[in-house]
């Protein structure tokens, strides 16, 4: 029975899943129909959430709007959702931050960010720097 379960669950999955972790501050594009057109929206905020595993997976992000927060809960294999791209890395220590639905102001908002150093330059893909040549 979990055999048939998996088979069909993994019809409805996305291939290539978004890269984000909790603490991240993202920006996801749901897309939608309005009448006779669709029409993409863009919700930015903190990752304080990922629930589940398989289809049934979900992200929450909570963002501050007019001195107000709000949160949304996203399922990542939903068609509407169409990318949800990493604005800034978050470095925390703990799996849910609901810890910041108390909190007002900059605070609500403030993650320490993940400072990420390259040890190979060759290996990351940066074209934009020259080598200098070699002599000897």
């Amino acid at each position: 029975m979990d055999e048939l379960i998996s088979y069909v669950e993994s019809k409805f999955q996305k291939k290539e899943l978004p890269d984000f972790k909790v603490g991240d501050t993202v920006k996801v594009y749901t897309q939608f129909k309005e009448g006779d057109r669709t029409r993409t929206q863009i919700f930015e905020g903190i990752v304080i959430s990922r629930k589940g595993s398989g289809i049934k997976e979900t992200f929450t992000v909570r963002k501050i709007s007019y001195g107000e927060g709000v949160e949304k809960v996203f399922p990542i294999h939903s068609p509407a959702v169409v990318k949800v791209d990493v604005i800034r890395r978050g470095d925390v220590k703990r799996a849910k931050l609901y810890y910041l639905r108390g909190r007002v102001g900059k605070k609500a908002t403030r993650v320490k960010e993940k400072i990420v150093t390259v040890k190979n330059r060759k290996e990351s893909g940066d074209k934009n720097r020259e080598e200098a040549p070699q002599e000897g």
